[in-house]
């Protein structure tokens, strides 16, 4: 009989294997491509782009009232079509019990101007005096200019 030798020491490899981790990047890649969209709030418009938009981050907030128009001036109140006539008393009613009676307005670039009026003045009827009108920061290959200083 002879004495059995073990030899694992030569099976183990110090190579990384990646494979795994891939798969598990791709995994989290195609989540964050399926929940991203989702993550927009109120309906998806192609908003104006303009080159100094102002910022409002407020309008991201879970509480903000966000009314939209789509280019075929459907009138959203958060995620919910209503009709214009309707809009003052919901907007009302939304606003009643909040201490920042902000409205934030999004509406499609090639929605007519006379359905962005009758909304804005819908919101406006609702004794709102802060409003927000959203847009889209335009594109562009050369960097905004500085301001000016008060010394030149």
């Amino acid at each position: 009989m002879g004495i059995a030798k073990r030899d694992e020491g030569s099976k183990v490899s110090s190579e990384i294997n990646v494979t795994p981790m891939v798969d598990v990047m791709l995994v989290l890649l195609i989540i964050f491509m399926v929940v991203t969209p989702m993550l927009q709030k109120g309906i998806s418009v192609d908003m104006a782009k303009v080159n100094n938009p102002e910022q409002m981050p407020d309008a991201d907030k879970e509480d903000a009232l966000l009314v939209s128009i789509t280019r075929d001036n459907k009138v959203y109140l958060g995620s919910e079509q209503i009709v214009v006539d309707s809009l003052t008393g919901k907007v009302k009613d939304k606003l009643a019990n909040k201490a920042d009676k902000r409205v934030y307005v999004k509406a499609d670039m090639r929605t007519r101007f006379g359905g962005v009026v009758q909304v804005v003045d819908a919101v406006r009827a609702a004794g709102v005096d802060d409003l927000g009108l959203l847009t889209d920061q335009k594109k562009t290959s050369t960097p905004p200019p500085a301001p000016a200083t008060a010394g030149q």
